[in-house]
C-alpha cells in the first residue's frame, strides 16, 4: 500500500514532501510495532534504549550525558528515565569515589536478565517488520537512511 493509499490523500504528493511524510508515517508505524510488547515488561522504548547503553558499558559506569548523547530519542528526559529505573530496581546510581559531584549509573543483573528476555523477543518483532525486505533492500534503506540524516 502507498503512503497516499494510507493516509486517505485524493491529492498527488510531491515528491519531497511525500517522502518527509512516509517518513513520519513509517516511525509511527514502527513505534506501535514496537512499544506492544515493552507494555508486557513494564518498560518504555526509552527505558529499553538506557538499558541497552548500559549493557554495552559492560560493567563500567555510564553518567548521564553519555547516555544522552547515545539515545536514539534526544529529546528524552534522561534523569526522569533513569529515576523510573532505579525503582523498577533494573539500574543503580551512586556518586563516583573519585569525584563526588559526578555520579555513575550501572545497570544491574535483573536489568542484565530484563534484557536477556527481551533480545528475542526484539529479534523476532525487527524480523517481522521487515518481512517484506530483502537483505540487499535493508541495506539499501540503511544507506539512504545515513544519508538523509548528513
Amino acid at each position: 500500500m502507498s503512503i497516499e493509499e494510507d493516509i486517505k490523500s485524493t491529492v498527488k504528493i510531491a515528491t519531497r514532501s511525500k517522502t518527509v511524510i512516509n517518513l513520519g508515517y513509517t516511525s509511527n508505524w514502527l513505534k506501535e510495532k514496537s512499544l506492544a510488547f515493552f507494555k508486557d515488561y513494564d518498560l518504555s522504548a526509552e527505558q529499553y534504549n538506557v538499558l541497552r547503553i548500559l549493557r554495552g558499558q559492560k560493567a563500567k559506569p555510564a553518567n548521564l550525558s553519555t547516555i544522552q548523547e547515545r539515545m536514539l530519542n534526544k529529546m528524552s528526559n534522561t534523569t526522569r528515565l533513569i529515576d523510573k529505573l532505579i525503582v523498577k530496581e533494573l539500574v543503580t546510581r551512586q556518586s563516583c569515589k573519585s569525584n563526588r559531584r559526578k555520579i555513575e549509573i550501572y545497570i544491574t543483573k535483573k536489568g542484565l536478565g530484563l534484557l536477556a528476555k527481551l533480545d528475542t523477543i526484539v529479534t523476532n518483532n525487527n524480523k517481522l517488520i521487515t518481512k517484506n525486505l530483502n537483505e540487499t533492500e535493508l541495506e539499501t534503506l540503511n544507506g539512504l537512511l545515513d544519508k538523509l540524516r548528513k
